[in-house]
């Protein structure tokens, strides 16, 4: 429940409690005497209910018969345990919880640097960053938003950095740091939510990279003029894999194997170091190079003993899992 809605029950709850302990004390005022007029009225119920409930105790008004006394032990003072139970409960989840969390965040906050932040933890978010702390990101620098509290509890179960809250809010987004995040990834599961986080994000940061993952085809296009560096359409490219599935037995698992950090060879990226300019895509080692990106042309496959690597290329490569995450990485 929200705070307002939480302390309006809570609200409630007492003053249903006190007005149980009025009618009670109403009903067994025989019992009751009061010092200094030697008459028990309305109002001195009210009042003598307070002074009980607060444990302030005058002793003007006190309780002379048994009846009177037994209802005080056994039904008033549980009454009253439970009032300040929840008393001090919602002083400590309001204030005193709140300021330990506000000083934890900060801590975390000043560590927060080059870091992850995941935006729905879904089940496609979910393997985002499982397949991110298998290719070598800490999981304490992973931030998950999520509006589930289940979610969230989860995520923090599994060591990631947990916030409650919607992606889409300024003040959620500033919280996770995306100014200093080394990328957002979008996975928020409706389209028209995706691209309005994309838009926060990149309002906040102009310079983390933002991964998104869109379901319809044409919002691939308003996803990228939202401020998207990559949007993945994981239908289109489950699409594809079925496709591929139909004709060939091998493809798609060996497909699926090549995009996991934890198959037998990987698909990555890197650029082009001083050892490689100058030599063509067959010469380059480690791994195969299967295609370049230069200055905004894409030599493909079929080109690898014809193009001569140049400075500034970006080699996509496939290798051994040891060749494309170091060791004192895994």
């Amino acid at each position: 429940m929200s705070p307002e809605r939480t302390l309006c029950v809570r609200g409630i709850l007492v003053a249903v409690l006190l007005a149980l302990v009025i009618a009670v004390f109403w009903f067994d005022r025989d019992g009751l005497k009061d010092n200094i007029d030697g008459q028990v009225s309305f109002p001195d119920i009210l009042y003598f209910t307070m002074i009980t409930i607060t444990t302030v105790g005058y002793g003007d008004i006190v309780p002379i018969s048994h009846t009177a006394r037994l209802i005080d032990a056994f039904a008033v003072t549980p009454i009253r345990v439970f009032i300040w139970f929840i008393f001090l409960g919602t002083a400590y989840e309001f204030v005193v919880q709140r300021i330990v969390e506000d000083y934890r965040m900060s801590r975390i906050q000043k560590d927060l640097h080059g870091h992850i932040v995941l935006c729905g933890f879904g089940h496609s978010g979910r393997v985002a960053v499982e397949e991110s702390v298998a290719k070598g990101h800490p999981r304490d620098r992973i931030v998950v938003i999520d509006e589930s509290e289940a979610r969230i509890r989860i995520a923090a179960e599994e060591g990631f950095i947990g916030l409650l809250g919607d992606a889409t809010s300024e003040d959620i987004l500033t919280w996770a740091c995306v100014g200093r995040a080394k990328a957002v990834i979008v996975s928020a599961g409706r389209d028209d939510t995706t691209v309005l986080v994309i838009l926060t994000v990149r309002h906040l940061s102009a310079e983390a990279k933002i991964v998104a993952s869109v379901k319809q085809e044409e919002n691939i296009k308003l996803a990228h003029l939202s401020g998207a560096d990559t949007v993945v359409s994981p239908p289109k490219i489950g699409g594809f894999l079925l496709a591929d599935a139909v004709e060939t037995t091998h493809a798609a698992p060996f497909l699926c194997d090549l995009m996991s950090a934890g198959g037998r060879m990987v698909l990555s990226e890197r650029q082009a170091g001083p050892g490689d300019i100058g030599k063509t895509m067959a010469d380059v080692a480690p791994g195969v190079v299967v295609h370049v990106h230069s200055n905004g042309r894409d030599i493909s496959f079929r080109e690898r003993d014809a193009y001569t690597i140049q400075d500034g290329d970006v080699l996509l490569f496939i290798g051994s899992p040891d060749q494309v995450y170091p060791r004192d990485r895994r």
